[in-house]
């Protein structure tokens, strides 16, 4: 089984996609193999791995709203091992659309099970935000790692990211872990 890792803050800039690309990355040539959910609209992983998102015909906002299946949104990127769930703008109206339904908060996790057994970790890079796509990501994961820049008033969030990710655990998951805080951006 994979292990699925949240890495999420609703600070932007903090170094949530950089901590998700290079660790990500790093495991591949490592030899796990490793699979990246772009879940920001922005879109920040995605092109990253070389990928131009505005010519991309699906992406997990396809998965999601259940356009296309998962698999086939699944792709390679240039290092191996290494594949990717792109993301564009289109993920921007998910939000309203997945609220709609009912059980909204495990369209996620119901999605990721047509996945084969081929990952050994799975990491979900989330918007700076705390809407409804980033309560999915924390329902379908095992676990969350909190990029964090270190300095004084990036602490000042973490109490209240702290209170979400305990109420998810609480309500929602109650296999959701801590994977840590990363501090980004040190400087000595």
């Amino acid at each position: 089984m994979s292990e699925i890792i949240a890495v999420m803050n609703q600070k932007g800039g903090c170094g949530k996609t950089t901590t998700v690309v290079n660790t990500a990355t790093s495991l591949a040539v490592m030899g796990k193999t490793v699979l990246v959910i772009d879940m920001d609209p922005q879109g920040n992983a995605t092109t990253s791995f070389g990928i131009d998102k505005t010519k991309l015909e699906n992406t997990i906002y396809d998965a999601i709203i259940g356009d296309v299946s998962v698999k086939k949104v699944t792709i390679p990127t240039f290092i191996k091992n290494l594949f990717i769930i792109p993301s564009n703008i289109s993920l921007s109206g998910a939000g309203v659309e997945l609220s709609k339904k009912e059980n909204y908060h495990i369209v996620l996790k119901e999605t990721l099970k047509e996945l084969p057994p081929l990952f050994d970790y799975i990491f979900i890079d989330l918007p700076p935000s705390l809407g409804v796509i980033t309560v999915n990501a924390l329902v379908a994961a095992d676990s969350v790692l909190i990029p964090i820049q270190a300095e004084y008033y990036a602490l000042e969030g973490l109490s209240q990211l702290m209170y979400t990710i305990n109420l998810a655990k609480k309500k929602l998951n109650k296999k959701l872990e801590m994977e840590g805080v990363v501090f980004t951006m040190f400087d000595a």
